[in-house]
């Protein structure tokens, strides 16, 4: 356990001010309901129900893109969660930030703006120089205490993440506390059994990086997706390869392949390639292929096939430990999900220590009926999950736990 306290350590009747991660797929100008309105839900709910004055701030998007919104809506989605509604004030850290702070009484909630609307907010700087910002300054002076719950931008070196906790007492929020545990199990704890990493998903640079820092921690590694016919491409099998409309592998393949060709020299015998391969036939139906009878890759494969996902069934089922990083194939198409859903499924059937981990891997659990309580953790984080596997730091938690 970390040596950072808890908001059940957070003394009586404080204003608190929370970070949480609330960024989400925007569509029509307003924001979609994920996994992360309903988890962050409950630490909002503990404070509030504590009787504290509870003030959040949150991020959408990036400037320039998109999805660099307000989040106004955000707040009526939050509150679905609530029996309390989340006030909003579309400013940061100015008068009328501040006057609406100030209004804030025991156990009601109150959502500021967009904190990537705030100049001090985004450069990737040191803790003691987002500390000192206008930002931090001006909101610590009228808050009691400091809550981060957002894990899963923890990898970042942003103001409203680690400036904070250096000049206000600083706690973690339940799902702070719930991820760290179930993210660093990889590296800080003990299995009687093999241990299993899935691999899958179109960020083969990530996850290939994460399969040469494990080391001896995991067993064995189960292929899939972009990263699965990338490391079928060094096996000498002529797939990994672009075709028309395609620009996921060869690209990858130039910046991963010394590493790729490396890992699976050293460790050939705990990596499982995938057998066979899905793709669209000419009438739009899914149709497989062995790997073993590919002679050029004249189309894109979107999914594993159905004799790897029997093949890795009881590799799963033989395990101590599952954790997964990236779907083995395009689950969203219903043609393409038998490879990611086949594989979930026979995680949430056996009984082992299991996280699914990163947002798109962990649609498919409710896209396709899964139960979310078959598995030990499902995570909300990317950037910061992929960090825990490998035991590279994460700044949100490190500062969190130096405090002030």
């Amino acid at each position: 356990m970390p040596s950072f306290e808890t908001i059940d350590d957070i003394p009586p009747n404080s204003r608190v001010l929370v970070r949480l991660d609330l960024n989400s797929p925007i569509e029509d100008g307003e924001p979609q309901d994920n996994r992360r309105f309903s988890r962050h839900a409950r630490t909002v709910q503990d404070l509030a129900n504590a009787g504290h004055r509870v003030v959040l701030m949150a991020h959408q998007g990036r400037p320039g893109r998109e999805d660099f919104t307000s989040l106004e809506g955000h707040a009526e989605l939050l509150s679905s969660y609530l029996d309390r509604d989340v006030a909003f004030v579309g400013d940061v850290f100015g008068d009328e930030a501040l006057g609406a702070i100030e209004a804030v009484d025991a156990g009601e909630v109150l959502l500021l703006e967009n904190t990537r609307m705030c100049a001090d907010e985004l450069p990737e700087e040191p803790p003691e120089a987002k500390a000192e910002t206008a930002f931090v300054q001006t909101l610590s002076a009228v808050f009691d205490a400091y809550v981060n719950d957002a894990y899963s931008a923890a990898h970042r070196e942003h103001a409203s993440l680690v400036g904070f906790p250096l000049v206000l007492p600083s706690y973690a929020g339940r799902v702070m506390v719930a991820e760290y545990e179930a993210n660093t199990a990889i590296t800080t704890r003990d299995f009687d059994g093999p241990v299993t990493m899935v691999i899958g998903g179109t960020k083969a640079t990530d996850v290939i990086e994460v399969m040469a820092e494990v080391g001896d921690l995991v067993d064995r590694f189960l292929l899939g997706g972009v990263a699965g016919e990338l490391f079928l491409r060094a096996a000498g099998h002529p797939v990994g390869t672009d075709v028309e409309g395609s620009e996921l592998y060869d690209d990858q393949w130039e910046r991963n392949h010394e590493t790729i060709e490396r890992v699976l020299e050293e460790r050939r015998e705990e990596i499982h390639l995938p057998t066979d391969l899905a793709y669209e036939d000419d009438e739009g139906e899914r149709a497989e292929v062995m790997v073993e009878d590919v002679d050029e890759k004249t189309t894109a494969f979107f999914d594993v096939g159905s004799a790897t996902v029997e093949a890795y069934a009881p590799k799963i089922r033989d395990s101590e430990a599952v954790f997964v990083k990236g779907a083995l194939g395009m689950f969203e198409d219903e043609r393409f999900a038998i490879g990611t859903v086949g594989v979930l499924e026979t995680i949430g059937e056996s009984d082992c220590f299991s996280v699914i981990g990163g947002g798109d891997t962990s649609r498919a659990i409710t896209l396709y009926g899964l139960s979310e309580d078959d598995y030990s953790h499902v995570s909300i984080a990317g950037g910061a999950y992929i960090r825990a596997l490998t035991g590279e730091p994460l700044p949100g938690v490190e500062a969190l736990q130096k405090g002030p």
